[in-house]
């Protein structure tokens, strides 16, 4: 397994990926994500891999063909009432259906921790859809732990 930057010719092999993640979640929450649409363009993804701002790093297999992917956000934050520091949000991380178990998640997961060092970080974070069990012990496994909770109260 390699890991590289992604660019346009995974365009189509990120979709289908970001297609199975939504599914997960539509199934969690179909009152939110709808079933059978996608999160993005393909121009937006282009757009998304060249911004440095947003790099998505890419799991590929001994054909280079695309079996992950982790979306990240680099973030710096500096308000009045906290100390300044920079930090990788993981928006997103997908591992392909038939190549689970196979630790491509965990070895994404190791890089992404290993560029927030490389850029000077202070931490990753990223979120989890309550009802995503599987993620949530998958993250808990890296050794992620919550910060803070969001809470919700629905009107309809």
């Amino acid at each position: 397994m390699n890991i590289r930057r992604a660019g346009e010719k995974d365009v189509r092999r990120v979709s289908e990926l970001l297609s199975q993640v939504l599914e997960i979640h539509a199934r969690i929450r179909p009152e939110i994500f709808i079933a059978g649409t996608t999160k993005y363009t393909p121009a937006e993804l282009i757009g998304i891999f060249e911004n440095d701002r947003t790099p998505v790093y890419v799991a590929t297999d001994e054909r280079d063909e695309v079996v992950g992917y982790v979306f990240c956000v680099l973030k710096e934050v500096c308000n009045n009432n906290m100390h300044p520091f920079k930090a990788i949000f993981i928006d997103d991380l997908c591992v392909d259906e038939s190549q689970r178990g196979r630790h491509t998640g965990e070895a994404l997961f190791r890089f992404v921790l290993d560029e927030a060092k490389r850029l000077g970080c202070r931490e990753v974070t990223l979120n989890v859809w309550e009802g995503n069990g599987a993620a949530r012990r998958f993250y808990e496994k890296m050794g992620m732990r919550p910060r803070e909770t969001q809470m919700e109260y629905m009107l309809s």
